[in-house]
């Protein structure tokens, strides 16, 4: 009678463990307005298009991987850069679909709008499974997006004070070129070289491109980089002049790359008021 009772409490241990590897594996699900993700239908997909950079092990040390520059995300560790939760704090199922929709800029990260909604909902629910912290963790609430204030003269000088006292210049350089002292020196959570963004470039950041998503970068950071949260450095309204200010950098960037391409077309010389053609 003891023995049945010992075997019937060891079935039920094995019955709980494999329960627990069915949970790790597929358990997890995502919320993106209406649509439910179910990370077994998102495995499929995954191994289809991801996992050549990701790694069948979400590690991001896919066969692709020593080729590719920046490296892909390491799912496992759960740090992500394109976030609007607080630092050090996983990311919201929106803010992952918003990533896998929109891809990354300068990276090897396509935007994969050619799946439907559905099965990106079930490839960020698949995402997931790689981190037990979506498992341990509560879901996290987004930070409040506060109202955008005027881009006036006042708001933009502002910003150019906060840019020099907060030393965005160091990194990013004076004029956003992202040639500041310290950018040769900057290195990601993983050891590799991570260059400071280039303002130069055009609108599009990493994590969108309005001006709601660049406040939403500085408040946020971008975890795993070396590119701070402000939340605790910035007001609100210091930090949407700073936002004011970066954009004028892109403009003066803009005004300049334009002006010396006029003058190249031009051959470098300008043609005195009033001159006639010989």
């Amino acid at each position: 009678m003891k023995h049945n009772r010992m075997r019937a409490h060891f079935a039920g241990i094995l019955v709980l463990l494999f329960a627990g590897v069915g949970q790790v594996t597929f358990a997890q699900e995502s919320h993106i307005g209406g649509l439910t993700g179910e990370a077994s239908r998102g495995k499929q997909l995954y191994r289809r298009y991801c996992v050549g950079c990701h790694g069948p092990l979400g590690d991001g040390r896919g066969e692709n991987a020593p080729w590719i520059d920046p490296k892909p995300r390491d799912f496992v560790t759960g740090t992500f850069k394109c976030r609007s939760t607080p630092t050090g704090v996983l990311p919201t199922d929106e803010d992952l679909y918003k990533s896998v929709t929109r891809g990354f800029v300068n990276s090897n990260m396509p935007s994969w709008l050619p799946l439907t909604k559905q099965q990106r909902a079930d490839l960020v629910a698949y995402v997931k499974t790689f981190s037990s912290g979506f498992r341990e963790e509560k879901p996290p609430s987004p930070l409040s997006m506060p109202s955008e204030s005027a881009a006036n003269q006042q708001s933009i000088q502002s910003g150019n004070e906060l840019y020099q006292k907060m030393n965005c210049w160091s990194c990013h350089g004076k004029e956003g070129r992202g040639d500041g002292p310290s950018a040769q020196t900057l290195v990601d959570n993983r050891g590799y070289p991570i260059p400071p963004y280039d303002f130069s470039v055009g609108t599009r950041f990493k994590c969108g491109e309005s001006n709601q998503d660049l406040y939403r970068i500085l408040m946020t950071g971008l975890d795993g980089t070396p590119m701070p949260s402000f939340a605790n450095g910035l007001t609100p309204a210091q930090a949407w002049d700073v936002v004011h200010y970066i954009r004028t950098l892109q403009m003066n960037v803009k005004r300049k790359k334009q002006t010396a391409e006029n003058e190249k077309k031009d051959g470098g010389e300008s043609k005195p008021v009033g001159a006639q053609p010989k």
